[in-house]
């Protein structure tokens, strides 16, 4: 755990409080937000989280800082997974394009909270039960083996559990009202498909979280550490996807990259787990390599996805 002076916290809070402000204020309007937006608005968020990253190297110290920027960026490239899922809800409810902003929105601040309270829960569970560190690591590496298998794009989102509940809490019209989430029929008052799309979207971060939590966990075990990281890596979450909306499918070789650097996280876990439980001479993998493994994985498979596009583009070409 590391020295983290309660003021980093409220700046912290000030910081997040203020951007998700700022940023509503800024899309109060609905419309569709085209590439150049999108990259002025990720570049924003990028700057940010850099900015505090150099505040955390500064104030908390060189072995806090590289563990936040490696939890960032961990955190940011698996964020590319839900990029490929809100496309795919997004279509399936053929969601307009300039309400999808209000969306993704609510859904950042869910993932914020949902975030915070599993991250809380997985710090507390290995500072008391450190052999845990082995089921994380089981589970990355299942989640390698789906990816490589390509069962990881099986997510239905009319079959989503949070989409079925809601359903049954309050009905849901077929047709979208504006941006808005709910409005009176017959003097009732029922949900938009809007409402369900946010249901939805919620149900994917849940499930990404299963993968999420346990990889920057390998990375540090201090609350600060993994849950600023991840803030604000949820934080670009939206610009980046409308940045990249357009351009998921040439990166198909990312999976591959992504499913790799999972694998890396959980032999981490398991060296992590094997050093504190079983003895002290089997050696850790220091966050510094991680880091340097990750931005090297990425940077390959962005590279090869560039160089080799897909099939059905080399036959247009």
């Amino acid at each position: 755990m590391h020295d983290v002076p309660f003021w980093l916290w409220i700046v912290f809070v000030a910081i997040v409080v203020a951007s998700l402000a700022i940023d509503l204020f800024a899309h109060r309007s609905a419309h569709v937000i085209e590439f150049r937006e999108a990259a002025a608005w990720s570049a924003g968020w990028i700057g940010l989280a850099v900015l505090f990253g150099g505040v955390v190297f500064l104030v908390v110290g060189t072995d806090a800082g590289v563990e936040y920027t490696t939890a960032w960026l961990l955190e940011k490239s698996l964020s590319v997974d839900n990029l490929f899922v809100f496309a795919l809800i997004f279509s399936y409810f053929q969601v307009p394009r300039a309400y999808q902003h209000r969306v993704l929105f609510l859904g950042v601040l869910g993932a914020l909270v949902f975030r915070g309270l599993f991250l809380a829960a997985g710090v507390a569970v290995v500072s008391r039960f450190t052999a845990v560190l082995f089921v994380f690591a089981a589970i990355l590496f299942w989640s390698t083996y789906k990816i490589l298998k390509g069962e990881d794009e099986s997510f239905d989102p009319g079959k989503s559990v949070a989409v079925r509940l809601l359903r049954k809490v309050i009905p849901v019209q077929d047709e979208y009202a504006g941006p808005h989430f709910f409005v009176k029929e017959a003097g009732k008052r029922v949900a938009t498909p809007l409402l369900a799309v946010v249901a939805a979207i919620e149900a994917a971060d849940l499930v990404f979280a299963v993968d999420s939590v346990p990889a920057v966990l390998a990375v540090s075990s201090d609350v600060f550490i993994v849950y600023t990281s991840n803030a604000f890596a949820i934080l670009g979450l939206r610009a980046l996807y409308f940045m990249l909306a357009g351009l998921l499918d040439r990166f198909h070789y990312l999976s591959v990259g992504l499913a790799l650097i999972l694998g890396f996280i959980g032999v981490k876990l398991v060296l992590q787990a094997t050093h504190e439980t079983v003895s002290t001479a089997v050696p850790e993998i220091p966050s510094l390599v991680s880091l340097a493994v990750i931005v090297v994985v990425l940077a390959v498979s962005i590279t090869v996805s560039v160089l080799r596009p897909p099939a059905e583009e080399d036959k247009t070409v």
